[in-house]
């Protein structure tokens, strides 16, 4: 069987191991709608292990003996399946609730929506944790960027299933993700990428049962495939959305930004030119998303936005792991101190690597801002294992660029005169 065996063997050890984890998650988990998920995922990923182990075995040319198909299984059996369950299950009404097996949604869901009515109530979508008259808890914090509220307007204007955030966020991830290939010229994505951007169970869990870190990734993607066809003003739109959804995905925003001034720098006036709109659009869609809210209460933006997710706020974030950022934070404030400062040492660090060996194609850009995020993930104090789909899904999205770089490299095949046909 040779290299197709050596290929089939690792398909089976990858859906063995996602169904290690959400079998147990169908069984244990705290969170009801992590426990919905597990049960579908499990036999999502059990059968895509056997399908693995059947093509082994099996001759033919039928479509079922693609390797697409389990991976279109989990798509729709351990995340499409869920994510729909859960959204009607919320209906019976489950948010706001202590105990989090009652969940059909996480608290983000929640909070994301909750954001959108207060903007239209008060003009800020935060709310005033120094003014609440109960000392505050965690979910009276929303730890985004004001960009973020745009995906509870339709539960603040409506009504209704189609209305949950969870919605939103799956659309704008499916669309990114389609704009971005189609701006690569639709590259054959490799089945190993889709194991690592889809196939994998942070992945199918974020999707069904919150969603806005893989809407988030899906912008940066795009925001990548804009930045590798030259259309810099929309790459620097798309960066100033990024950055005023999450903060902690600035990483990723610094990697493009150097990827596109490296790339064009120094070439010609109408590039220099090109690179200044670039930045302006940076700098001015950030400004009309971000300065509206701070002028209406600049506390609540900063506890919320800054000081919550650093663990500098009123109330601690409860997001744990067991990654060393937030090890070393829970040894006492002097932790918490240690891993700031290392945290900041991180970023020097891969500062000076960007300088050092900048991004020279759109591949490079996506495995660089992979592996920023990931470093970034773990030494940030308050993290949590799931903020790993990060740098898987930007990985598998690497690959991909990598097969769009290939195919333009290679010459255009020269025109048989024999095969035209004649006028």
């Amino acid at each position: 069987m040779g290299d197709r065996g050596k290929v089939l063997r690792l398909d089976v050890a990858i859906y063995l191991v996602c169904a290690a984890f959400a079998i147990p998650t169908a069984i244990w988990s705290e969170f009801y709608g992590y426990r919905v998920w597990g049960n579908f995922a499990s036999v999502a990923y059990v059968l895509g292990a056997a399908h693995a182990i059947w093509l082994m075995t099996s001759t033919g040319t039928s479509w079922l003996r693609s390797r697409w198909v389990p991976v279109g299984l989990v798509g729709g059996l351990g995340m499409v399946v869920p994510l729909i369950v859960l959204v009607f299950r919320r209906l019976t009404g489950s948010d706001w609730v202590i105990k989090p097996f009652q969940w059909a949604a996480q608290p983000e869901v929640w909070v994301i929506e909750r954001s959108a009515q207060l903007l239209f109530d008060t003009g800020t979508p935060y709310v005033d944790i120094a003014a609440l008259p109960r000392p505050p808890e965690v979910n009276d914090y929303t730890p985004y960027g004001p960009a973020m509220t745009i995906f509870g307007i339709p539960r603040a204007l409506l009504s209704g299933a189609i209305t949950d955030a969870r919605i939103m966020f799956a659309l704008t991830t499916i669309v990114t993700i389609a704009l971005a290939l189609k701006l690569l010229g639709w590259p054959k994505v490799p089945v190993r990428a889709a194991h690592l951007a889809v196939v994998s169970p942070l992945t199918a869990l974020t999707f069904a049962v919150a969603g806005p870190d893989l809407a988030i990734i899906g912008l940066i993607i795009l925001s990548g495939a804009l930045a590798a066809r030259g259309k810099t003003v929309w790459c620097g739109v798309v960066l100033a959305v990024v950055v005023s959804m999450k903060l902690s995905a600035l990483p990723a925003v610094v990697v493009i930004i150097f990827y596109v001034v490296t790339t064009r720098a120094g070439r010609t006036s109408s590039i220099r030119s090109g690179l200044l709109r670039f930045g302006t659009a940076i700098i001015g869609v950030t400004a009309l998303l971000n300065i509206p809210v701070l002028i209406v209460h600049p506390g609540a933006f900063v506890e919320h936005v800054i000081k919550f997710p650093s663990g500098t706020g009123m109330i601690t974030s409860p997001a744990a792991s067991p990654l060393p950022g937030h090890l070393i934070a829970s040894m006492g404030q002097v932790g918490h101190v240690v891993a700031l400062v290392l945290l900041g040492l991180t970023a020097l660090a891969l500062t000076i690597w960007l300088f050092v060996h900048p991004p020279a194609t759109g591949s490079a850009a996506m495995l660089k801002a992979a592996i920023g995020l990931g470093a970034a993930i773990l030494m940030v104090p308050a993290s949590r294992y799931g903020y790993l789909v990060y740098p898987l899904v930007l990985w598998g999205a690497a690959m991909t660029f990598s097969v769009a770089e290939r195919a333009a490299s290679r010459p255009a095949q020269p025109r048989d005169l024999n095969t035209i046909p004649a006028r």
